[in-house]
């Protein structure tokens, strides 16, 4: 694998913004923007189809799909049967499928159960042949482009229709209300405009007392006093601590055999993920899987770099990055009410410090923003183990089951 090659994804969502399935690409510094070679493109179906199936679990990413820029000479490969069909869509263009053993090969796919989504769909004819043949169609949007909205949401298709860079909100709720339901893109990491504050809900309130006196090491019996306000708090703060995710190979069933089987660090590590799970906000699915990927994420790259508890404070601060967008307030107001150490801090208001580097890889990894490779330069990791942490933390994220 190049040293100049990292893994980039945008997630594919839902009218309900759940997250559905990602689009994964390739991102280096010397690419121009176009098309990857056939090599690339093969390569990163295999590494994906190596990094995200288990031998006993199967496929990591459950229901999920994932979506690859695809040529002929992908489809045509033998690393198409290593990727299962009900999970891989490949992308294509009409001009793709012009040629005659290319839409063979497609309609064998399909066949299969593999999913075609054909690029640039909004400048097909309608009645095109092609229209009954693929599983989705992509449109790509930007400003006012409503006439290519229309012309995508007017095509007679069984297809999902896939909207493509939308800029803003506003435009999002145009492409809902002509028909369009399904989304590639980061624009969930764009605020979006409320007219109401949101602050901590109830149940986050005593999540973040709990971990006050986690941070305090208060009696346990003081702890269970808390928890007990909220049966649904404890019942999600045990399932998640008893996911296979985390690998205890022991049942939970009280706090007190919580904090005696992991200590008070990893347990604080587990209300950060119960205190970002706990927003109720029309848009938080999307936030808090990203949330969690970033966690963990950040984790895997410090393993090996910095001591163990260093690196599971980098799941805190993965975890921490979007509370101001899942609560509706700026993060300085959030750490006036969450107390957390000060490297930690500092990695969530400016990115920098011990921490702040591999928040900032892995935002860049999410949102192609950013030189990538100069990040894992400056925490001094390679390609290879950039993108295996990517992977890793996205099949986890989804074991967590949120």
């Amino acid at each position: 694998m190049s040293e100049n090659k990292f893994i980039v994804r945008e997630p594919l969502l839902n009218a309900a913004q759940q997250i559905q399935g990602y689009e994964l690409r390739w991102y280096s510094n010397e690419q121009d923007g176009g098309m990857a070679s056939d090599e690339d493109l093969l390569e990163l179906a295999r590494f994906a189809a190596t990094q995200l199936r288990d031998e006993e679990s199967g496929w990591l990413l459950k229901d999920n799909v994932l979506f690859f820029e695809a040529t002929p000479a992908l489809i045509a490969s033998d690393v198409v049967q290593t990727l299962p069909a009900k999970n891989t869509v490949f992308q294509l263009t009409a001009a793709d499928l012009a040629d005659a053993d290319t839409l063979k090969t497609v309609m064998e796919l399909r066949q299969q159960g593999y999913g075609i989504s054909l690029r640039d769909a909004e400048t097909l004819a309608p009645g095109s042949p092609l229209l009954n043949v693929v599983s989705h169609i992509e449109g790509k949007f930007g400003g006012e482009d409503a006439e290519a909205r229309a012309a995508l949401a007017n095509l007679q298709s069984p297809a999902v229709k896939v909207a493509r860079h939308i800029a803003n909100w506003q435009e999002y709720d145009t492409c809902m209300a002509t028909g369009l339901h399904a989304f590639i893109g980061n624009l969930y990491l764009t605020p979006r405009p409320s007219k109401e504050k949101q602050g901590l809900n109830s149940a986050q309130i005593i999540i973040v007392q709990l971990m006050d006196m986690v941070r305090q090491n208060a009696d346990v019996r003081e702890l269970e006093n808390v928890l007990k306000r909220d049966a649904a708090l404890s019942y999600k703060l045990f399932r998640y601590i008893n996911n296979v995710g985390f690998g205890l190979g022991v049942e939970i069933q009280s706090l007190r055999h919580a904090v005696t089987m992991l200590g008070y660090s990893p347990l604080y590590r587990w209300l950060s993920l119960l205190l970002a799970t706990a927003s109720a906000n029309s848009h938080s699915a999307v936030l808090m899987q990203t949330a969690i990927v970033r966690g963990r994420f950040a984790e895997l790259a410090g393993q090996g770099i910095l001591p163990k508890n260093e690196a599971e404070n980098l799941f805190v601060v993965g975890m921490f990055s979007l509370l101001d967008r899942l609560l509706g307030i700026p993060m300085e107001e959030i750490l006036e009410k969450i107390h957390l150490s000060e490297p930690v801090s500092q990695a969530l208001l400016t990115r920098e410090g011990m921490y702040g580097p591999f928040l900032a890889l892995a935002e860049a990894c999410e949102s192609n923003n950013g030189d990538i490779s100069a990040l894992a330069d400056a925490i001094f990791v390679n390609a290879r183990q950039v993108n295996e942490a990517h992977l890793a933390a996205l099949a986890w994220a989804h074991s967590i089951k949120i």
